[in-house]
Parts: structure tokens; C-alpha cells; sequence
């Protein structure tokens, strides 16, 4: 079965699909390990761990697909990735569409701003007047024809124009023919909300650490009736807090002595399956 076989099966089964975020592919394995039944390759995280940088449209269309390559290839459960906004006009999104096909990722959502893209929790988001951006992912649907990939069509409308355009704008894309539908940028109760009672179709919802959606739980995301949700942020920002941490007690004690928590070389062996490598190594090697 094909990841986006694995994945359509969970929706069409009616199960909410928890996807966290994971920046590398490392972070992807740990996803899986933790028993996710999919892993969402967010391009704030990759534009971290590639860059350094903020998420404001830096990172190419080969280094997005090489990154969701790179993630595809470390875990068996479906990968949902973030492919901007296709990176161009009809042709390129068609490339983009055949890259992310060759990178075996089940899903990926293509959003409605204008190039370069930023953040959808960011102020100052311009869009793609909808009628363009509902031809444009039509293109994605015809690019991808009889091959098995979702395609999910993402509005950053609701910071940029407000509630009722983006969910006016979620339902043209449903129109269009898109798998799923997903609005960004979503900071409340109240606009996931609106979002799940006035969007008909199947939609994804993003809860990003530290807004007021923390107070949802999957079940209550479930009864509202999302298909997908996906936590973005949350292991880069918990990385990056403990790899802080552990930093500034190595940089004051001068010994890693007494950083805790942490992984024993044994634990993380086991997180990138060294024993594999190993014995295939083993049975192979002159």
C-alpha cells in the first residue's frame, strides 16, 4: 500500500489523523516511534534546520522535495509536506507535483499567497486572488492524474482578508477538487469553530503551541469534525528549548557530566536503527 494509499484509508475510516511536525528526518523517526499514525514535514521547521532561518519563503523547491525525500524514505508511516505555494506558475507546480510523486510523501498542501510566501502565523500575508488559486491547484490535481497523492489546498486568507473569505475560500478549493481543504493560521476556539461548521468537506486543522487552540483535544477536534490535524511546531520548540538547556549547563559546569535529560548512545542507537545497518554489514562484508 502506498502512503497516500495508508493515508486516505485512515480518513476514509473516519479517524482524526494526528500528524506532528518534524523538521528533520531524525525528528520523523521519533514521530513514528511514539506510535503517529503520520508525520507532517513543516517548512517552518525545515527552513530552521536547513538554514537557521525564519520561514519566509527562503528555501527552494529542491530543497523542500530533497527534504521530504530525505523524511519519506526514514519512516513507514504517511508524510504530509508542506510544498509552498508550488514555486511557480501551471509548469512549475506540475514539476512540483512530480517531485513530491518521486518523493513517496502521501499529501501535500499548496497555499494561496503570493510568492515569496511567509509564515501563516505572521502578519503581513499577501494572497493570490481566489479564482487564480483555485486554478492553480487545479493544476496540481490535473499534474498528479491517476497517481496517489493527496492534495490538499491551503488559504492563509484568515490573518490576510479575515473569517469569511478564508472559509469562502476553503469551499472554492473543495470546488476545485482537492482531496482536503486546510485554513492557517488559526489562533482561537472560536475560528476552529467557524472553520469546521461552515467548511463541508474533509479539512485540516494546525494547533500551534502557545495559542488558545491548546485548550482542543484530539478527541474534541475529532467530534468537530476534522480529518487531519497537525501540531507543527511543537518538537522543533521542544528541541530547541532542551538543546538550549543542555548547551548552557555544558557551557557553565564544562562537563556534560550533568546534563539531564538525555539519551543514553544505546537509546539513540535504537532510534536510528543502527542494529539494522550493523547486521546487514555483518552479512555482506568480506
Amino acid at each position: 500500500m502506498t502512503p497516500a494509499a495508508q493515508l486516505r484509508q485512515l480518513i476514509d475510516e473516519g479517524k482524526l489523523v494526528t500528524a506532528p511536525g518534524a523538521p528533520d528526518a531524525l525528528t520523523a523517526r521519533l514521530v513514528e516511534h511514539a506510535g503517529f499514525p503520520a508525520v507532517y514535514m513543516t517548512g517552518f521547521g525545515a527552513t530552521a534546520t536547513r538554514l537557521g532561518a525564519p520561514d519566509v519563503g527562503l528555501l527552494t523547491q529542491t530543497e523542500m522535495c530533497a527534504h521530504a525525500r530525505a523524511m519519506s524514505q526514514a519512516v513507514a508511516v504517511p508524510v504530509i509536506a508542506d510544498a509552498d505555494t508550488g514555486y511557480g506558475g501551471p509548469n512549475n507546480i506540475r514539476r512540483t507535483v512530480d517531485e513530491y510523486v518521486q518523493a513517496e510523501v502521501a499529501a501535500i498542501h499548496l497555499e494561496d499567497q503570493v510568492a515569496p510566501k511567509r509564515c501563516g502565523q505572521r502578519a503581513g500575508i499577501e494572497l493570490v486572488d481566489a479564482h487564480t488559486s483555485a486554478r492553480r491547484l487545479q493544476a496540481a490535481v490535473a499534474a498528479r492524474g491517476e497517481r496517489d497523492l493527496l492534495i490538499i489546498g491551503r488559504t492563509d486568507g484568515l490573518p490576510a482578508v479575515g473569517e469569511r473569505e478564508a472559509i469562502d475560500r476553503a469551499n472554492r478549493y473543495l470546488d476545485a477538487g482537492v482531496d482536503l481543504v486546510f485554513v492557517d493560521g488559526i489562533k482561537t476556539v472560536a475560528e476552529v469553530e467557524a472553520v469546521a461548521r461552515h467548511v463541508a468537506g474533509p479539512k485540516v486543522v494546525s494547533i500551534v503551541d502557545g495559542n488558545e487552540t491548546e485548550k482542543l483535544s484530539t478527541y474534541d477536534l475529532h467530534e468537530l469534525g476534522f480529518s487531519v490535524v497537525l501540531y507543527a511546531v511543537t518538537t522543533l520548540f521542544a528541541a530547541t528549548h532542551a538543546i538550549s538547556t543542555a548547551l548552557a549547563r555544558l557551557h557553565d559546569d564544562g562537563t556534560p557530566a550533568n546534563v539531564r535529560p538525555r539519551h543514553s548512545y544505546e537509546a539513540f542507537s535504537a532510534i536510528v536503527d543502527l542494529d539494522k545497518y550493523a547486521d546487514f554489514d555483518e552479512t555482506y562484508s568480506n
